[in-house]
């Protein structure tokens, strides 16, 4: 395979990584704009274990993930306070001041950016990539996964129920956080060199659009999502100057006919069909 095609497959990757941290979010009615800044969290301080510790990837990317876990949780306490657009600007909010914070901190590089990292490969990435989505899809069938539908469903008929939403909101917020973390170590140690930039807003939209485009109702939307939303630019390199406008064209095109995204539950149903089993 390609060099050309190897980085597409990360890109793709990371991409579903990405997109998976917001859907964990909207699993709970919570829309966050600020998804980069775990990211970033994660490239980081995975980056600083390799580089000065020489920590094993491995180890580094978990111990990047588990901070920026903690931080979502931290985070989560006043998010609690805010929904809808209120917490979409807390949240973008708090992505630049992430963002701000890397951009002036002297011991990462600061605006110069921090490198040294080791090189990974897309296969590794991918490994992560499955790890990840087959933990979600694996918790897509659990108790738990149905009181974050019926929190984000009805918050009051989910409280009146019994159902603890605040414990339930702030594992949505940690858990979105932690896959993040992943999602910026690998980013870091695919392109060796990470600066506050990467980590803007941008970066938290396409982690949005890829989660709507490929469907916010079953974990492969993100995967259908990040396909779209990397492969279709290169597909479109022939319009030349009108590549980016085409791009917009087609992005509100799938919209407009499937609001929903391209994957939902009948999704399931038509595999269940297909493999002769059932899938809810």
């Amino acid at each position: 395979m390609s060099s050309y095609f190897q980085a597409l497959l990360a890109d793709v990757g990371i991409g579903v990584l990405g997109g998976l941290s917001v859907y964990v979010i909207l699993a709970v009615g919570q829309l966050s704009l600020g998804n980069a800044a775990f990211m970033a969290i994660g490239a980081y301080v995975a980056s600083m274990l390799t580089v000065w510790s020489g920590w094993p990837l491995s180890l580094a990317l978990v111990a990047g993930a588990l901070v920026s876990g903690f931080v979502g949780l931290l985070i989560g306490f006043p998010a609690l306070r805010l929904r809808g657009i209120y917490l979409a600007v807390a949240t973008l909010g708090f992505g630049e001041m992430t963002r701000s914070f890397f951009l002036y901190f002297e011991p990462t590089g600061a605006a110069s950016g921090f490198r040294g990292m080791h090189y990974v490969s897309a296969v590794t990435i991918w490994i992560w990539t499955a790890g990840v989505l087959a933990f979600l899809l694996a918790l897509e069938r659990s108790r738990l996964w149905l009181e974050f539908r019926a929190v984000r469903d009805d918050e009051t008929a989910a409280e009146m129920s019994g159902l603890d939403t605040t414990r339930l909101k702030l594992l949505a917020f940690s858990i979105s956080a932690t896959i993040g973390g992943i999602a910026g170590g690998l980013f870091a140690h695919r392109h060796v060199f990470i600066e506050p930039p990467n980590f803007g807003f941008e970066q938290s939209v396409d982690m949005v659009l890829i989660t709507i485009l490929g469907g916010s109702e079953l974990a492969l939307g993100a995967l259908a999502g990040s396909l779209i939303l990397t492969l279709l630019p290169e597909a479109l390199r022939f319009a030349a100057n009108w590549r980016l406008a085409s791009f917009g064209a087609l992005l509100v095109l799938i919209l407009l006919l499937r609001r929903q995204g391209l994957l939902d539950r009948s999704f399931y149903r038509l595999l269940g069909r297909l493999t002769g089993g059932s899938r809810g």
